[in-house]
């Protein structure tokens, strides 16, 4: 019998590693594991130097992860050592460590270039990688089940003639019980059809609700549209968004499983897909939700709830009292205010359909309010920056977009004028070199972007973009910003014009709610 049991132990063991086996997403580890060409290359072409100070940063690097994850998760009283402050002083000594070592040129080209290498190191084995064992675990696919919390979706709406009837309608479609659900539309003061189109389904089904309000922008909308909401649960959708059949389900699935979940992010999809804009923007998109978003959802700490679709926990965005109008992005602010106050921000399988700009012109409106917002909100949230009770949204996600937000765009520039001097100067090899690595770390990321979502693989074609081209774009936008948000200018709300509206105007208008 004891022969028996071993064998069919054995049996039962063979058949579990199998099942684990075939759950693997191999296409997503080949992806995954193709970098170590590119970055095995270019370890064997750097000097002792740059690998050594590489290697110093990157030990420091894991230390801080470890240590912030046992202060975090074990030991809170220790919280308030070797935080984000101290990390910048260490930084500071590391880098006098190196320069005194003789492995790095005391010069801003050499620095930027180390930090430039240093971050492609560090997204991709550490944002990247938290990214694909997120999907290979599965780990944001909370699985809907009843009974389903009572949901209230508010649809701020400006000037949406043509489109605020199809997001209704979307949304009445929806695979979620009659019975729980209620859809309000805000009118913020529009000066088109808007109110008459939302208020033919009001009163063709009672699941709808129109109120209206004179013109005072999108925060000014919601905080009215709560007025009215009885859900449990507040979903806020823009008014020329379209969302996913399943969508409602996936979006308040996070909040059954964990109740320390205060807010749940949707996944972005851009429908027109008609021209080089839009296309870079739907790759953009896939590395951003995909990656960096899926890396903080292991965090709990995604730091924008997007407001073409997201959704809270009434009773959380009471505690945060709604939404402020301290900034032009009200979705990144009050997502801050919901982590501030100790919730955890997650992500969902949800997908909404959404129009993007289709020109540059109409890109650089959008964006214009887009990076000016995010720079008015991280000064507002900036305390957080040095205090180390905040967890992992001081210790790790508010590091990440600083650099983000204001090393890269500068940086960007420094290396483009570097570039410049080696073309100039006969290195020609050297630009092209560095290129193809640069490009290759890109693709790879947006390929397992792309596997991840399941998006179009065609869009690979754009990669290169993001690297040259479609980057510069949006680093002069951001640098730009930075200084309109410091010199304290009248900052008015851009809107980019829309597919099926007139497309006449200049791109200035009075604060809009979508």
């Amino acid at each position: 019998m004891s022969v028996e049991r071993r064998v069919g132990g054995a049996i039962r063991l063979g058949r579990t590693m199998g099942r684990g086996l075939r759950a693997v997403k191999w296409r997503s580890v080949a992806l995954f594991l193709s970098a170590l060409v590119p970055f095995g290359l270019l370890i064997n072409v750097m000097n002792a130097g740059t690998l050594y100070a590489i290697a110093l940063l990157g030990g420091l690097f894991v230390l801080y992860l470890l240590w912030s994850y046992y202060v975090v998760e074990r030991n809170p009283r220790y919280e308030s050592l070797f935080g984000i402050r101290a990390l910048a002083v260490g930084g500071i000594g590391y880098l006098a460590t190196i320069v005194w070592l003789g492995w790095l040129t005391p010069s801003p080209i050499a620095v930027v270039h180390l930090g430039a290498v240093v971050l492609i190191f560090a997204y991709y084995w550490f944002i990247a990688f938290i990214a694909f064992f997120h999907d290979q675990i599965g780990r944001s696919k909370y699985v809907p089940k009843p009974p389903y919390p009572n949901l209230t979706v508010l649809i701020p709406a400006y000037n949406e003639a043509g489109y605020v009837g199809r997001t209704i309608q979307a949304l009445l479609d929806a695979d979620y019980p009659a019975d729980r659900l209620e859809i309000v539309a805000i009118d913020d003061g529009s000066t088109d059809g808007t109110l008459a189109e939302a208020s033919a389904f009001a009163a063709a089904s009672e699941r709808v609700s129109v109120v209206s309000k004179a013109n005072g922008g999108k925060y000014s909308a919601l905080n009215y549209g709560l007025l009215f909401a009885d859900g449990d649960v507040v979903v806020t959708v823009d008014a020329d968004s379209i969302v996913d059949r399943d969508a409602l389900k996936l979006l308040v699935a996070p909040f059954e499983a964990n109740p320390k979940i205060g807010a749940v992010a949707s996944n972005v999809t851009i429908w027109n897909r008609d021209s080089i804009v839009t296309r870079c923007q739907q790759l953009e998109y896939t590395i951003g939700v995909n990656i960096y978003r899926r890396a903080l959802d292991y965090f709990g700490i995604v730091m924008v709830v997007p407001g073409c679709l997201g959704a809270y926990r009434r009773e959380v965005l009471e505690e945060v009292f709604a939404y402020d109008p301290d900034t032009l992005t009200e979705d990144f602010d009050v997502t801050m205010k919901v982590l501030r106050a100790g919730h955890r921000v997650s992500v969902s399988d949800a997908r909404v359909y959404t129009e993007a700009p289709a020109t540059w012109r109409d890109l650089y409106r959008q964006r214009l309010r887009w990076y000016r917002g995010n720079y008015m909100t991280v000064l507002k949230h900036w305390s957080i920056v040095t205090d180390s009770s905040y967890g992992y949204l001081s210790r790790i996600a508010l590091p990440f977009r600083l650099v983000e937000m204001f090393f890269l765009p500068l940086a960007s520039f420094v290396i483009l004028a570097y570039i410049g001097w080696l073309v100039l100067t006969g290195y020609v090899t050297t630009v092209l070199a560095v290129f193809v690595f640069f490009t290759s770390i890109v693709f790879l990321i947006a390929a397992l972007g792309i596997q991840i979502e399941g998006e179009d693989w065609r869009l690979l074609v754009y990669a290169p973009l993001l690297v040259v081209g479609y980057k510069q774009f949006h680093d002069a936008l951001n640098v730009r910003c930075l200084l309109d948000v410091l010199t304290d200018r009248d900052l008015a709300w851009t809107r980019a014009n829309r597919i099926e509206q007139d497309s006449s105007g200049d791109g200035e208008s009075a604060p809009s709610a979508d």
